[in-house]
Order: structure tokens, then sequence, then C-alpha cells
């Protein structure tokens, strides 16, 4: 039967069946654990379903940028704002799949592919379905993030044979109305819904430093944990300060044994999922990066640019995981 550790208000542990909904008082209970106490439980559930000393490598790449309609408050892709990005066409396949084949050479195990949508045109879509399958051809796995989908979108996305789908709920339900306005946090579970039933699996997270509060980023958690299903892959992204956008005003970086505390509960929480440590790492130090790895994060972006904002280089990666002794597609 399969468990994870799930820990009352108290502070008290005990072992409950996977699936059982998880509450915020449980969730700051981990959270507020002695450190050594929670890396300790992290690592354990991490050693429970997982390669300690192996990080999966994906990389990413914006296939259309800029001019997007929605007006999320931290993108720099948002047509709402000044940032300095210029909107581009969907690029073509030949230019994917080359790009994808040097990711591949990089050490890259996975391919994310983003266009900055509100929802994919159908034949956006006939277009991105072709570049999913050479991909594939390739013998990666496969990840888009395109935006809304319709049942039919995934079907078609899913028939391609696409692995994941990326659609990120980003922060809290309570602090979501303050950072978009344009597209509902319904309309984006009910996205990842469509692509579940697809048979695709989920790569689904938030950002943090964005002037949430701790509890904010705890019922994110709360929230994703209680899917019908948790996403196989969870991103926390640290909030990269981009010029023009409104969330500039309100972002704070968050501290960086509160990053690691929240790496560990998400792990307890969501014992099957990969956790990824996405945007943010090329400010964060070896040793923190070090922590996260402990609890329990388990995957990486390579190359030089996420989308808009910086990552470090593959070098520094390679190096940082030969020192822990880490496998990765680097090494």
């Amino acid at each position: 039967m399969d468990v994870a550790v799930e820990v009352d208000r108290n502070g008290s542990c005990e072992l409950a069946q996977v699936g059982e909904k998880w509450k915020r008082g449980e969730a700051e209970a981990l959270y507020g654990l002695p450190f050594a106490e929670l890396m300790f439980r992290a690592q354990s559930v991490h050693r429970d379903n997982f390669d300690p000393n192996h990080v999966e490598t994906a990389s990413l790449l914006s296939i259309k940028t800029g001019g997007c309609p929605e007006d999320c408050g931290y993108c720099a892709q948002s047509a709402h704002y000044e940032t300095g990005v210029k909107a581009s066409r969907l690029m073509d396949r030949a230019d994917v799949v080359a790009a994808a084949q040097r990711a591949k050479e990089a050490g890259a195990t996975r391919f994310c592919m983003a266009a900055a949508w509100r929802t994919p045109k159908d034949r956006d879509l006939d277009r991105v379905c072709e570049m999913v399958s050479a991909v594939k051809d390739l013998g990666m796995e496969t990840c888009v993030t395109l935006g809304m989908l319709t049942p039919k979108q995934a079907a078609q996305l899913s028939e391609a044979g696409l692995n994941f789908y990326n659609h990120n709920i980003d922060t809290s339900p309570e602090f979501y109305g303050r950072i978009i306005t344009t597209r509902t946090l319904q309309d984006r579970i009910d996205t990842l819904e469509h692509a579940r039933e697809a048979g695709i699996k989920i790569c689904c997270g938030g950002i943090i430093g964005m002037g949430e509060r701790v509890e904010d980023r705890l019922d994110m958690l709360v929230l994703l944990a209680n899917l019908r299903k948790p996403p196989e892959s969870v991103p926390i992204n640290l909030w990269n300060e981009v010029k023009g956008v409104p969330v500039n005003d309100s972002a704070e970086r968050p501290d960086p044994i509160a990053l690691v505390r929240l790496v560990a509960t998400a792990r307890i929480m969501m014992p099957k999922s990969v956790v990824r440590l996405s945007a943010g790492r090329h400010d964060m130090t070896d040793e923190l990066q070090a922590l996260c790895f402990l609890a329990g994060a388990n995957s990486i972006f390579i190359g030089d640019v996420l989308l808009t904002t910086k990552n470090p280089k593959a070098d520094r990666d390679a190096k940082l995981l030969t020192r822990l002794g880490i496998t990765s597609g680097l090494a």
C-alpha cells in the first residue's frame, strides 16, 4: 500500500494512505518542525521513492515569446506591461528540433516548449503537435505549456505523444487574485483536469517571493497535494525581478532556509512527485542548492536562459553535481 508521512498540528508523525486530504494545519506543522527533524523526514520520504543521488535535467525553450493577453503581474511576456520583451511568431519546427537536439547533447532528458498564449489556436496547435512528435523521436520526454486547453486540444496533444503538460497555479487561492485577473484559478485547474483526462502527466507548481505569506506558499502545496492526483512534476520558482511588472512593488526574496523548508514540505506532502528547482537558481549559492537537493528537490532546468530570465551555466551545474556525488544527464 502506498503511504505518505502525515504530521498533525502537534508535530507528531504517522503514516497515511496516499490520497487522503492534507489540511493547512498539517502543512504548517511539517514546515515548522525543527530543521534537522524536517530534513530527516523529507530525506526519508525521498529515499523511499527516488534515487537520492540522482537529479533529472530538463531544458526549456520559448517557442513563441511575448504578446500574451493575460495580465499575470510577474510576467515579462504580458502585453499589459512595458518590459522590453518583443512579441515573436511561433518558431519553425526545424529550429525547435535543432534546439532539442542541442539540449539532448548537453545532457537534458526532457524538453519543454513554452508559448505565450492565453489558449492555442487550432492551426498553431497542429504545428506544436508536429514539434512534440519530432522531439519525442529524438528519445526525449516532451512537455509543453501553451495556456488553457479544451478537452479536444488536450486529446490532440496526447495523440502526438506529449508526456507532460505544464500549467502552474502560481500561488494560493487567496493570493491569486492579487497577481492575475484575466484567468481564474479554476480555469487553471480545469486545464489540468483536461490534460489528465487525456492521459498526459501534469507539471504544476508556483512562484514564491511575490509578496505572499508563508501561509500562501503552504496553501499552494495543499492545493497541489489535494488534486485528484498530485502533479508528477512540481516546479518551485523563485521570483526574478522583471522590468515593468507590478509584482516588483511587493516582491521580497524569500529567506534561503524558508525555501529549503518549503522544498522539504513539498517532498513529504507529494512523495512521488518530482520537485524541480526552477527559476531563480541563477542567484542561489551552491550551498543553498545542495540543501534543497537534500530536502528532496530532484530536478533542474539546464541551459543559460529560462524563457526570459538567467539560469546557471551548464559547467557550474555539472561541477556542483559532481561535488555532491549526484548523477544526472550532465554527469
